[in-house]
């Protein structure tokens, strides 16, 4: 039995609806909402990661400097006890020849050396502390950031995961991790004194 043409049309018309290719997976909110929560944690991540670089960069540099430092007191310590030593010894001889004085004038000289190497060493001492306490202060900061990389990854693959099963529970289960960690990027950007001791010793951060 022919059909008539215009309902031939508006069958074909009809299955085309049904047919599973006009049924592309379209995004559900979900979906949008965890693409965008990822981009975020991503963004804020990348820019944590550019400041642990940094961190990393200063961190070298005092401790370059500190290790300086110390040689530079070693130095300075040995030069003055050398001093010192010279000093007793042309006394000690000043006692026993007849032009003594000269003896002890050198010895005097030897003393205004070993004082000068002794505040230089002072110096180099308080120097070396400074660049300890800085190369610390770099360090808690640095593993504030790492704790902020590894929290953020975990946030990551878990809202990836999400996204194939699009579970609500899921999604607010992947705020915690994500929320931990921007609190820790923003600790080392801004220098607060959050610092969880009992985490950072398990991760070996």
């Amino acid at each position: 039995m022919d059909l008539d043409p215009m309902e031939q049309a508006e069958q074909i018309e009809q299955a085309g609806h049904h047919h599973p290719e006009h049924h592309a997976a379209r995004p559900t909110p979900l979906s949008s909402i965890v693409a965008v929560t990822i981009a975020l944690l991503a963004t804020f991540m990348g820019i944590c990661k550019v400041k642990t670089d940094n961190f990393a960069l200063e961190m070298q540099r005092a401790l370059t400097k500190e290790n300086d430092a110390w040689s530079y007191y070693q130095a300075r310590h040995i030069r003055e006890d050398v001093a010192h030593s010279t000093a007793d010894q042309l006394r000690l001889t000043a006692t026993t020849v007849a032009s003594g004085e000269a003896f002890l004038k050198t010895a005097a000289a030897y003393e205004q050396t070993a004082k000068k190497q002794a505040k230089e060493k002072d110096q180099l001492q308080e120097e070396a502390k400074k660049q300890e306490e800085r190369y610390q202060g770099l360090l808690e900061r640095k593993d504030q950031f790492d704790l902020c990389e590894a929290a953020l990854t975990v946030a990551i693959a878990m809202l990836a995961v999400t996204t194939l099963t699009q579970a609500v529970w899921l999604y607010g289960l992947a705020l915690l991790p994500a929320l931990f960690g921007i609190v820790m990027g923003l600790a080392g950007l801004l220098g607060w004194g959050v610092r969880p001791e009992v985490l950072i010793k398990f991760l070996g951060a």
